[in-house]
């Protein structure tokens, strides 16, 4: 999707005429219109205006490659609260299927980094898979594939919140990329 196709589809999720969006901004609603059009791109202040006013990111609304939707939900939970059964591995796994009991398929993931030439070229020379490390660390979460009909949804399960984002293009629950990292299937719990 283009930007302007993304800005158009963001606008409407959140129930905003080109006025209103327009008006919000203080830009005229030709503005808004080219935009959409593909025709001119707004400036960084614009741009951040737009990403907060819609409830999105702007590397969402800049990023032709995004594969999660710009609606992410994000619910507070107590692990504690969770208890282990069927073929849960852990209490992460059981808040996954606690959560998505309607799925009709649930894979356990494992995820890793997709890394630039830079933390490349670190990760080789200090120790050879230190930068995947220091991400892991820096999120110790599960993270799961979630399947409903023919909806798919990225699950990302934490100490303290569990977050869902549907994804807008159909994965290979195998093996896929969205954003920085690649994801990979362990195992299945439904």
């Amino acid at each position: 999707m283009t930007f302007g196709e993304k800005l158009k589809d963001a606008r409407k999720e959140a129930g905003l005429s080109q006025e209103q969006l327009a008006e919000k901004m203080c830009v005229s609603r030709s503005a808004i219109a080219k935009w959409e059009a593909d025709k001119g791109m707004p400036d960084v202040n614009n741009l951040k205006a737009i990403a907060q006013l819609l409830n999105t990111s702007v590397d969402y609304l800049l990023d032709d490659d995004e594969k999660i939707h710009f609606n992410e939900i994000k619910e507070p939970i107590n692990l504690g609260d969770f208890e282990i059964t069927g073929k849960c591995r852990d209490a992460k796994d059981s808040v996954c299927v606690a959560k998505n009991t309607d799925a009709d398929r649930i894979y356990a993931l494992t995820r890793k980094k997709k890394m630039s030439k830079i933390e490349w070229v670190i990760d080789f020379l200090v120790q050879p898979g230190v930068v995947d490390l220091l991400d892991q660390t820096k999120e110790f979460a599960g993270f799961y594939l979630v399947e409903k009909g023919t909806k798919q949804y990225l699950v990302k399960v934490t100490q303290d919140f569990i977050v869902t984002n549907e994804l807008a293009t159909k994965v290979d629950s195998g093996k896929f990329i969205v954003g920085n990292h690649q994801y990979k299937k362990m195992y299945a719990l439904v």
